[in-house]
């Protein structure tokens, strides 16, 4: 059985599966990719390229030039800690923002109003989710 050669961060992870592009701006803008490509462990709810999308353009430009209010959002879809999707419980979830996220499980999961899509991207520093929609923290 071969080894691959390293395995990604977060970050790298994210980058590589290429419908992350506004997130990946989003964390460079913030100055998280630091962060994120740290020890970790990590789980990230990551919004797609199509969530960011769902935000009107204006919306999302101010929120790119707004870096305290972009870090917030930001830090809203993390969790500390590596939670695989087999290991989910409904229930609040504190991310490392400082507010709660409400993970639901009925019916699929979803993380307050966003569904997850795709579970379980392995990172070396943590886990990414996939979800449909940004988390806006109140």
């Amino acid at each position: 059985m071969a080894l691959s050669a390293q395995a990604a961060d977060i970050v790298d992870t994210a980058v590589a599966a290429g419908s992350f592009k506004t997130l990946a701006t989003a964390l460079g803008a913030a100055d998280l990719v630091g962060t994120l490509k740290g020890k970790g462990p990590f789980t990230v709810f990551a919004p797609t390229d199509e969530a960011f999308a769902k935000i009107p353009k204006a919306d999302l430009e101010a929120l790119l030039k707004d870096k305290k209010k972009l870090t917030a959002v930001l830090t809203y879809h993390v969790v500390p800690g590596k939670v695989m999707a087999a290991d989910v419980k409904a229930g609040k979830v504190k991310t490392v923002q400082g507010s709660e996220v409400t993970i639901a499980t009925t019916g699929g999961v979803t993380v307050n109003n966003a569904k997850v899509t795709k579970t379980d991207i392995a990172a070396d520093n943590g886990v990414i989710h996939v979800i449909d929609t940004v988390l806006m923290p109140k």
